[in-house]
């Protein structure tokens, strides 16, 4: 089987266990960097604002075959709206 230029694998974030998705959640929010304004957000805040991304579909949890990792990628329309 070729692994080379394979299409992420989109993982629907149900059927990942609450383990694993905080897992996700947090790396995701700690790499992102995004501006949160004047406000300090919590960890635990900022976890919760993308798991209501992805429970609104405005946000996917994926899988790079050829990295062998996860990730979270965000719609372009929603971080637009976010703005």
């Amino acid at each position: 089987m070729e692994l080379q230029n394979q299409e992420p694998i989109v993982i629907p974030h149900r059927e990942l266990s609450a383990e694993a998705l905080r897992g996700v959640l947090e790396s995701f929010v700690l790499r992102e960097g995004t501006e949160y304004g004047e406000r300090e957000v919590s960890l635990d805040e900022k976890v919760a604002a993308v798991l209501r991304q992805l429970e609104r579909g405005e946000a996917q949890v994926i899988y790079h075959v050829e990295l062998e990792s996860i990730d979270i990628i965000v719609s372009k329309r929603a971080s637009q709206r976010s703005r």
